[in-house]
């Protein structure tokens, strides 16, 4: 019974924030999608991964090897994947990437921090970093046949990361001051990606979706099978082998579906792996959460 309150108290603030989006869109309220993730991405996030990578408690060594291991944990989704692809037969433009790349922003960031406190959010950080430069470069390659390096060293959130890093290296500090104002910061990150992720889910509109529930629960069998895999490889501690499995089986990302309607791949697909990879996540994320705590 305890088990359960803990799961709960952990994935219920999560799933709440995101229904207040769908419900706020549902009502007919406007809501600046473009706005708010680029107020987030730009600014909430940076600053909440870099005070995160400064601040975690754990040694450089950890940060390697977790890095790693993230690494080689999604070059085993992406072989499970492309297998699943190819078995089903499917467009590998439209469902590669979406299937390899989970929610680990909106979703993986909050989860870790509820789950695991502050060293969690900071492990967190560090996977979603590789599983960004991985998606704006391989990612983007796959759904529009061209990668840009360039682009990810421009993105902000992997400067902020390559400075946290640094500073938790080097063992340095910003001032007070400075300190507290980044932290306020990134404060808003984790219920604006919640919030917004509500909103996008509840505009995205959906057809076929008895191909994407299956598709949405054979990626969690993988991505939750790659993770397990890659901690137990690199022995991992706790914290950082959970933390590395619940992100990895985190949901289709909404910028999946983004990115398909940007390079001409298949959108209406991807926003049916989205959603019901959401929905799944609903049930599947707490039983993770259960099994690693």
């Amino acid at each position: 019974m305890n088990l359960v309150l803990t799961v709960l108290n952990i994935t219920a603030p999560v799933f709440l924030l995101a229904a207040i989006g769908f419900v706020w869109v549902k009502l007919g309220f406007e809501y600046s999608v473009t706005f708010v993730t680029r107020m987030a991405m730009t600014l909430a996030v940076p600053c909440l991964i870099f005070v995160a990578l400064m601040n975690i408690d754990a040694a450089p060594q950890a940060i390697a090897t977790l890095s790693l291991a993230s690494f080689v944990a999604y070059l085993i989704v992406m072989a499970g994947c492309f297998i699943l692809v190819k078995a089903a037969r499917l467009d590998t433009q439209t469902y590669l990437a979406p299937l390899i790349f989970g929610n680990t922003g909106n979703l993986g960031l909050p989860l870790a921090l509820f789950a695991f406190g502050e060293t969690g959010l900071g492990y967190a950080v560090v996977v979603f970093a590789v599983m960004a430069i991985l998606s704006f470069t391989i990612g983007i390659w796959m759904v529009a046949g061209a990668g840009s390096f360039k682009r990810v060293l421009q993105e902000p959130l992997v400067g902020a990361t390559l400075l946290g890093a640094l500073f938790l290296w080097r063992g340095w500090e910003t001032p007070i001051f400075l300190t507290n104002t980044l932290e306020l910061i990134g404060q808003m990150a984790i219920p604006m990606m919640l919030i917004t992720l509500g909103v996008a889910v509840a505009r995205l509109e959906t057809k076929a979706m008895g191909q994407a529930v299956l598709l949405s629960v054979v990626k969690l069998m993988i991505c939750g099978g790659a993770g397990w895999v890659a901690a137990v490889w690199f022995g991992l501690d706790p914290v950082a082998a959970g933390v590395l499995i619940v992100q990895l089986a985190t949901p289709v990302a909404v910028t999946s579906y983004l990115l398909a309607e940007k390079y001409g791949a298949n959108a209406q697909p991807v926003a049916g792996l989205v959603v019901a990879s959401t929905l799944l996540s609903v049930l599947a994320l707490p039983l993770i959460l259960a099994f690693v705590i």
